[in-house]
């Protein structure tokens, strides 16, 4: 569960350093950024929140 959670976060990552709204067209730029932007923000999140809990559990095992 860890392993999936640092992969989240670094897609997250990933997906705002390359910042793909650069590329939308026209009119629909605000939009596009808003949506691209929370979208990775919310992958971070949830990737460090089952990182998190991956390594709670792992930690309540032993």
């Amino acid at each position: 569960m860890v392993a999936v959670g640092a992969f989240l976060v670094l897609v997250g990552l990933g997906t705002l350093a390359s910042a793909p709204w650069r590329y939308a067209a026209g009119g629909s730029v605000v939009a596009v950024a808003a949506l691209q932007i929370v979208g990775s923000l919310s992958a971070v999140v949830i990737g460090a929140g089952a990182a998190w809990l991956g390594a709670v559990g792992a930690r309540e095992k032993r």
